[in-house]
This record gives structure tokens, sequence and C-alpha cells, in this order.
């Protein structure tokens, strides 16, 4: 379905604030076209041969919105500025040492300037009241730091650079999780953070089982073993290392306290870490113990994510008639082509430091997704929730995903495969083992360009830019809202947005037409189906999902709590739950009345 490229007012603006290019003042980007153009010549100059070719294709798929690559590419490919096209990246173990700890904060500070997101784990921290070593006093803890990360962050968000999120986590046998995970019980403390704890299979064993649970911390290289010591995985070591065991508290008892916080103030999200590495397709040289700032993309010290999303609503024909169909041929045509393009931003981005760089181009990783799945839906007259709604998000993701694969494999014969890639190590991978004979096979003999392939992003801004689809894989908040917008010069305004999906519908039809059945709003929705279309997704994406389940606010307790447990036995790598809380504030209001405030919402996405 075409149409002129922008039917309101805040899509303009968003292009206009964001993405226009801009030279001492000068407006360069007369149209939207104009950077399409622009990014597409940009991307195809990296290319050996058929350099206008490329630059056609990759124009066409850009062109009225049907591939939406990552705001960082928007924004900087084809400029003079020096900024990374990767939206974010997650950082390096952070050294237990103030000389340690302060370089961790230059490199995340150096990468926020150039408009990089950032992920963090603090687990290597040792716990307050711990003696600092060979300094003769006291550790203040990991969460004492982060309040100098997030004073960071605002510094360099005054400066007018463009907004750049981060991501703390931290284990779930740290001694300091209590307080990691009452740390933005206050109004205003770490907002500049999203937050989410490493769930270990052990510790979910455990609160099944109401069992004690150790905090523990590594012991020193030749610290002498006092007490009781057991040998655990630890971030940043991808072998055993001996751990002190400090305390032992009920694992049930702290499984509540985490899902309490979430309750009042939706954070910390969890991370179920274990599967996260097990089904790493670079398990064999890859140790993860965080993600980027929304979390669809778990990354190794110093990685970095490169996304783009389909976006479905444009492969629609004949929306909301008996004859609706998705152009699935479309879909694989354009995940393609989207690879590709994808893939040579390696080729023409800066990084903000050269460790980066190094990591980055060992795996190639892209995360290829989708977005408008909601408003899609709508258009064929499928609702969201339904037993066809799987089904047909099941077939999508699929062909995105197997598409994906074939054609990193048709780069790999043509360049050459991503450095780090091992063949039996690589097809050894649970979900490599997964795909079709045909992918396997490829691989087998002639590698693959990407480690991987897919993630799912929240896309909250680029979305916003294609006429306000629906975001990912999220379904329609509201078919009008007023939604809050950070303007260029760092300041917020709110807008009234129309849903894509209804406000087509009102066009074809007329404003007194009855909506029919498949308009479904995310409050009527449930969490089990919220879920399960994760699960669904999930069992084609090789890196992660950004979701935010959303629950209503006179939901108990213990149904609270069961969202999290269906999430962990659906096989979810993450999972974020958000019930309407005093302390984190709005970012969407309906004119129903209506409120949604996401851990992931695109006040704290890079964009």
């Amino acid at each position: 379905m075409s149409e002129a490229p922008f039917t309101s007012s805040i899509s303009f603006r968003i292009w206009d604030n964001r993405y226009r290019y801009r030279e001492a003042g000068k407006i360069i980007d007369l149209s939207i076209e104009d950077t399409w153009h622009r990014v597409s010549h940009e991307l195809a100059s990296v290319e050996r041969q058929d350099q206008k070719g490329w630059e056609r294709r990759f124009n066409q798929i850009l062109g009225g919105f049907h591939f939406l690559p990552g705001g960082r590419i928007l924004a900087g490919a084809g400029t003079s500025h020096r900024v990374t096209l990767f939206n974010c990246f997650v950082m390096g173990a952070v050294e237990d040492s103030l000389d340690g700890i302060f370089e961790a904060l230059k490199e995340g500070a150096l990468t926020m300037q150039q408009g990089g997101g950032v992920g963090y784990d603090f687990s290597t921290l040792r716990p307050h009241g711990e003696p600092a070593r060979g300094v003769g006093a006291t550790a203040s803890g990991p969460v004492s730091f982060m309040h100098i990360w997030d004073s960071m962050c605002a510094t360099i968000l005054s400066t007018g650079a463009r907004r750049g999120a981060m991501m703390a986590t931290l284990r779930c046998d740290h001694p300091d999780i209590e307080d990691f995970v009452e740390a933005k019980r206050s109004p205003g403390a770490l907002r500049h953070f999203n937050l989410s704890v490493l769930v270990t299979d052990d510790f979910m064993r455990a609160v099944r089982e109401d069992a004690d649970w150790p905090l523990i911390f590594p012991l020193a290289e030749n610290e002498p073993a006092t007490g009781e010591v057991v040998e655990r995985l630890w971030s940043g070591n991808r072998t055993p290392c001996r751990c002190k065991v400090l305390r032992r508290v009920g694992a049930r008892a702290l499984w509540d306290k985490i899902i309490r916080a979430t309750y009042e103030y939706a954070e910390p999200g969890a991370i179920f870490i274990d599967r996260v590495n097990r089904m790493n397709n670079l398990w064999y040289c890859e140790q993860i113990s965080a993600t980027n700032p929304c979390g669809e993309i778990p990354l190794p010290h110093y990685g970095a994510c490169n996304l783009g999303a389909i976006n479905l609503t444009q492969f629609v024909g004949a929306p909301f008639s008996a004859e609706a169909a998705l152009d699935l041929e479309g879909v694989t045509e354009t995940a393609a082509t989207a690879v590709r393009l994808l893939d040579n931003v390696y080729a023409v981005s800066l990084f903000p430091l050269q460790k980066q760089s190094v990591t980055a181009s060992a795996s190639r990783r892209i995360g290829l997704g989708l977005t408008g799945l909601a408003d899609t839906l709508a258009m064929l007259g499928v609702r969201y929730g339904s037993t066809e709604s799987f089904e047909l998000a099941d077939k999508v993701m699929r062909t995105i995903c197997h598409s994906a694969y074939r054609a990193s494999i048709d780069l790999a014969r043509e360049k050459g495969v991503f450095p780090a890639f091992v063949a039996e190590k690589y097809l050894a991978s649970e979900f490599i083992k997964g795909l079709p004979d045909d992918i396997v096979q490829g691989i087998r003999r002639y590698g693959i360009r990407n480690s991987h392939l897919t993630a799912i992003a929240p896309t909250g801004t680029v979305s916003l830019l294609a006429n306000n689809i629906s975001s990912g894989l999220e379904p329609i908040f509201d078919w009008e809202y007023t939604r809050r917008i950070r303007e260029s010069d760092g300041g917020f305004s709110e807008a009234t947005v129309s849903d894509y999906a209804h406000r087509q519908f009102r066009v074809l039809h007329g404003k007194d037409a009855p909506l029919p059945a498949a308009f479904v709003r995310a409050g009527k929705i449930g969490p089990e189906a919220h879920i399960r279309m994760q699960a669904v997704l999930q069992a084609h994406v090789d890196s992660a999902i950004s979701k935010t389940i959303n629950i209503p606010e006179e939901c108990g307790f213990d149904a609270f709590r069961a969202v999290y447990e269906k999430a962990y036995d659906m096989g979810l790598k993450g999972c974020t739950v958000f019930r309407p809380n005093v302390v984190t504030g709005r970012v969407l209001l309906s004119d129903s009345g209506m409120n949604e405030s996401q851990c992931c919402s695109m006040e704290r996405e890079a964009d």
C-alpha cells in the first residue's frame, strides 16, 4: 500500500529534527527522498561491482518506508558528521578498581558522545561493605557507581548530543542484588538507565524448590579462601572461578523482591542469561552478560548492534477487504537486500573506540526484524492474540529469518565469512541446528557473512517516522493518543498522533464506519497473548526481542509474577512487564485516559 511519504505533521517533525541532513546550518536533504538517496549512495559505494545497481536496490527498499534502518544509519550515512552508524554497544568489563571504573566511564562517555547507547554489566564490582583491594577502605558497591554513569549521561545530553540510552545488568547471585532491585524506587533515581537482572537457570530452579540461594563474589587471584567457597561461572570469565559465599537468602523471597519492584515501578526487567548464552551462535568464543539498552541484542564486551526492520504494512494488498493479502515474496526479497545494506554499514561506519571496531567486525552481527505487525494484522482482518495471528507472525518471521540467512551465505561466497567463523562449532549451535537443511548445508559449504541476522527492536522513533505504524511486535496502543517527543534542543513537547492502520481504515471507509473486530487495543490483550506472540517470533530470532507486556493496574501480584514465570517456561530470553505506577510516569496518553510508559520507550531508546 503506497502513499505520499508523510501523512502527519509529527512524522515530518521526526524526520526534520533527527534524520534530515544539515551542514553548517544549511539544509542538504530537501526531502525525505533526498535522505533515502543519501543513505543508498553511501552504502552502495563500498560495492566492488554494480554500485549503481545496488544503490537503486537500496533506494527501492528505503522508499515508501518499506525498510527502516536504524536511526543512526538514517542520520549519519553519507554525511560529513563524525558519528557512528551503530545504534548501541555493550561496553567492556568494568574492572574492580578505581582506575578501571573511571576508564569504563570514559569509554561510555566517548561512545555516547557519538550517539551510541551503552550496556554495562556491573557484576564485576565488589559488593558494598567488602574490603577494597589494597587501600584499607571498604567498597561502596556497584549501585553507587551507577549514579556517576547516570550523571555522565545527563551531562552528555545537555551538550546537545543525540540521545544515547544505557542498560545496567547485575547477576541474581551478586550480594548487592537487593540494592540494585530497589535502586529506582525513588522518582528521579537512575532515570537514564534501563535495569535488568541476569537470571540464571539455577536460580529459577531454586525459586521453584524454595531453596536457599547463595550470594557470592569471586575471590581475587591468590586471595585465601576463608569460609564457604563455590565454583561459579562469573561475568567476564569463560571458565568457572572460585567465589566466596557472603550470605544466603531464600531464592523465592529474592524472586518476589525482584518482581515486587517491577510490579510497583516497572523495573528491573529479567534477562534469562543462561538461555542467552546457550542459544548464542558464537557460544564457542563469547560469554555474554549484558545487552544493548532495549534488550534485543545480547552482546559480548565491546560488541555493537546494527539494526533494521521490515515495515510489514507496506506489503499488504487490498487492506480491510476479503482479498487482503500479505506479499511474502516481497518480504523475502526486501530481507535479502536489507542484509546486504546492513552488512555494508561495517565498511563505512566509524566506531567510538578501536576495541568496538575489532569486536564488531569479528562477528559482523546484524539485527534484521519487523515492525508494524499489529497494524498489518488489522489490515489483514486478523485480531492480535488470535490463533491466526500467531500462525501468521510465525510465517512472516520465519520468512525473514530464512531469507536473511540465505542472503548472508551468498554474501560469504562473494565477500568472505565473518572472521570469528569456525564451521563445525558454528554449525553445532542450537539455533543453527534448527534451520532448514539447505541453509545448514550452505553454511557448511560456503560459510556465512554475519554471525547473527535477526532481532526485533522497539523501533519507536523510526516507526513514528513511517507515519506512526505500530512499533515492532507491539499491539496497537490506541487509535489516537498523545506522545511526548524529544525535540532537537533536548526539550520535550507533546503531540497528538493517530495509528496508521486506523487512519487508513477511516480514509477508505469513512469516519463513521464501525471498526472491524480485528482492531484491538493493547489494553484489551491478555498477558499470555503477549508472551505467546513473543515466543512464536523468538523461534526465528537468533538474537532477542524487545517487548513490553502491558498489564492493567488492577492486576494482582501473584498474577503479575506468573507472567515472568510463564515467559521463562516458554523459552523467552528476556521479559519486561509494565503495570501503570506513580514512579515511572508516562510517555503515551490516550484520549480514553489509558497511559503507558515502557522501559524500552523511545525516551530511553538510542535513536
